[in-house]
């Protein structure tokens, strides 16, 4: 076994055991806060399973194996890890329930973190979406792409960013958390647009222009793997985007009522 093949190996290993990891503790921040406060939603862990799963299967097992060799099955995996796993995870309100799980001194610098400068900066909408979108730009129109299939630091470092520029741009779309720095709905709903301009456009790019090193066939398939499957991923987040506004304007009875039932 090579340098690289023995890399990969214990790169799925450890990604396993984040993945494993991140289930035990959410269910463990859900049986502390559970014996504190009221019963945490049963479907807010159903979303982080899905979540942790969804991003498990782009990094470790067959899937991860196959992108090495197959573009479309690497933007599988881009959609999963980049784009479906963080919306679910955002959905599973996991600083909500970090929050009522610790107890008051700890909850109490986490809200301090969160109200800190580095957390307003990067949350912001602008600057998540530059984050996001503006890294798979970077990834599909330079080397980079067949630069991370050569060096196992880089394939680590472009996967990461993957999952966390989607998970802020999930957040700073949609508030599941309580938000310190809220952002309006229009300054977020036009950078939004811009967004899923950006990520439309690069899939047609791709399309024309495939990256270094990756077959046209397979350039052409998984172009139109990114545009419909992202426009599908980006419909989920749409509605919950347009939910919210739809309902921050109604009278503050009906905005209680939305509150109480998790999607605000």
């Amino acid at each position: 076994m090579n340098n690289h093949a023995s890399w990969f190996l214990v790169w799925k290993q450890g990604m396993a055991l984040g993945a494993f990891l991140a289930l035990a503790g959410y269910l463990w921040a859900v049986w502390a806060a559970n014996r504190k406060h009221n019963k945490w939603p049963l479907y807010r862990s159903l979303f982080w399973m899905a979540g942790i799963l969804c991003a498990a299967a782009a990094v470790t097992g067959p899937l991860a194996e196959m992108a090495h060799t197959d573009f479309a099955v690497h933007m599988l995996g881009h959609l999963l890890l980049g784009m479906l796993a963080p919306l679910l995870l955002v959905l599973s309100a996991p600083m909500t329930l970090l929050m009522r799980a610790l107890d008051v001194k700890n909850a109490r610098r986490l809200s301090a973190f969160l109200k800190g400068r580095y957390v307003r900066v990067i949350g912001d909408p602008f600057v998540a979406a530059v984050m996001n979108i503006g890294g798979l730009w970077l990834l599909y129109t330079t080397s980079l792409y067949e630069m991370m299939h050569h060096h196992p630091g880089l394939h680590a470092l472009v996967h990461i960013h993957v999952f966390f520029a989607g998970y802020l741009f999930s957040a700073a779309m949609i508030y599941i958390d309580p938000v310190p720095h809220r952002r309006p709905f229009l300054y977020r709903g036009i950078i939004f647009v811009l967004a899923l301009a950006g990520h439309g456009i690069l899939s047609k790019y791709i399309y024309a222009n495939p990256p270094d090193g990756v077959d046209p066939v397979q350039a052409e398939t998984g172009a139109m793997l990114m545009y419909y499957g992202g426009d599908a991923v980006d419909l989920g987040l749409i509605i919950l985007f347009c939910w919210q506004w739809y309902y921050s304007a109604r009278p503050r009875r009906m905005v209680a009522s939305s509150q109480q039932s998790g999607l605000m």
